[in-house]
């Protein structure tokens, strides 16, 4: 059996870009759920702080399922903070573009279904040392 992939719930605190109504609804339904799942403030603001939280996440071996914005944003999030997410185990439910229910119901579904660009590459940071 399949293991069941984590959980990554972003509020989306300070961009505000994901409509309240569909963050809502998702985090309504993780909660009524059971499900265990992490909820942070706002994933941009973590990736700003270059949050090792990040970097535990994408180095875990259970695949995951992100509930943000775009699947490219956060894979440019994560990368940009040298926290690659592995593709293939890797799932962003995109609060920006999909409606209430079907963001709740994607986000509960326990099949995964990678979506992030297959572009491997990480985002470099201007003015970063190399060590």
């Amino acid at each position: 059996m399949p293991e069941k992939p984590r959980i990554l719930f972003c509020h989306c605190n300070y961009a505000r870009v994901v409509p309240d109504e569909v963050k809502s609804s998702v985090l309504e339904g993780l909660c009524k759920s059971g499900q265990a799942f992490d909820a942070v403030a706002d994933l941009c603001e973590m990736a700003a702080r270059r949050d090792p939280a990040l970097k535990r996440l994408a180095a875990g071996e259970s695949p995951v399922k992100i509930a943000a914005c775009y699947p490219r944003a956060v894979k440019w999030l994560f990368g940009g903070c040298q926290a690659t997410l592995n593709g293939e185990h890797t799932e962003v439910v995109n609060m920006r573009e999909l409606n209430a229910e079907d963001a709740t119901n994607t986000v509960l579904n326990e099949t995964l279904t990678p979506n992030l660009p297959a572009d491997g590459s990480v985002a470099k940071v201007e003015g970063e040392k190399k060590i």
